[in-house]
């Protein structure tokens, strides 16, 4: 196990589940990489003891995070937000040194964020602005991925924002990233993705971007748009394990559907790996003794142990 790659863990929202993922799932995580968690042990011994939970052997912890405060399951607060991006801005720094291979974050809380001043809508947002790269949010595990062409825009906006330039970069560097081994599956905007334009004409423009990704490709690597109704249904889905969705529900809706409990996000096109848990907080379970289902935590990790492996 020598071999085991290094990688950060932010530890995300403390009055969240968090903490409670990364101390029960610690000896299961050791078997796949070697963590180091991005907690000082103040504030880990006060959460171990609201949970009620001991601390594993080896339990490695990074020191000077942030003020301490008084964990308060359940609670949306400043200072759990200023703690949850100061513990994500150290495991980032550590990957961008090169003293870990890659970073899994756990949830945080957006409002928190905003309440201690972080201007990030979450951690892709904040990924792109450190490395000034356009990262890429693919969500779901190895039967089906999803990457999001726009994500948290309101709905409203979405058809403004696809153009031909910019849809054409999207296309190349997810291809480029992803690595999908299969054609990839791209999704029409509108219903019936437009009927030939009864319905909308954005098809034309989403038709245009696929054309220009093939000739700098060389070769064909994307589906003409498909109707987003029918692209997810068994006879569709046994063709595609990715997939290209034109905004957030439209593709996160059907694969959480399907595949809740152990998708995953992952941060494509960056200078380093980042993986994340897809889901939330759970404040309404935080600190309540539930049994936790850790498949997207688990998963989280071994996409990194396996990147790059096969």
């Amino acid at each position: 196990m020598s071999n085991r790659k290094q990688i950060a863990i932010s530890i995300g929202d403390l009055n969240g589940i968090g903490i409670q993922l990364a101390l029960e799932n610690h000896h299961a995580i050791c078997e796949l990489v070697k963590p180091i968690y991005s907690i000082d042990r103040v504030m880990l011994e006060q959460a171990a003891s609201k949970l009620n939970l001991s601390i594993p052997e080896g339990f490695q912890t990074i020191e000077e995070i942030a003020p301490y405060f008084e964990i308060e399951p359940g609670v949306v607060s400043q200072a759990s937000g200023a703690y949850a991006y100061a513990s994500f801005g150290k495991a980032v720094e550590l990957a961008r040194t090169d003293t870990v291979d890659a970073i899994c974050t756990l949830p945080i809380h957006k409002k928190a964020w905003e309440m201690a001043g972080v201007k990030y809508k979450g951690h892709t947002d904040a990924l792109r602005d450190f490395f000034d790269a356009e990262a890429i949010m693919m969500l779901g595990c190895p039967k089906m991925y999803v990457a999001l062409y726009t994500e948290h825009v309101p709905l409203k906006e979405v058809a403004e924002r696809i153009n031909t330039k910019e849809l054409t970069r999207f296309l190349l560097d997810f291809y480029h990233t992803a690595n999908p081994k299969n054609t990839v599956a791209v999704l029409g905007l509108n219903p019936h993705a437009g009927d030939d334009g009864v319905l909308g004409d954005e098809e034309n423009i989403i038709k245009e971007a696929i054309q220009d990704a093939h000739r700098a490709l060389g070769k064909q690597a994307f589906t003409a748009p498909l109707v987003p109704d029918v692209a997810f249904t068994p006879r569709v889905r046994e063709h595609y394990t990715h997939y290209i969705a034109m905004y957030h529900d439209q593709g996160l809706a059907p694969l959480k559907a399907l595949y809740f409990d152990e998708g995953i996000n992952v941060s494509l096109n960056l200078p380093i790996l980042r993986t994340s848990v897809d889901h939330g907080t759970a404040f309404d379970i935080a600190y309540q003794g539930a049994a936790l289902n850790a498949l997207s935590y688990i998963n989280a990790i071994r996409y990194i142990k396996e990147r790059d492996e096969k």
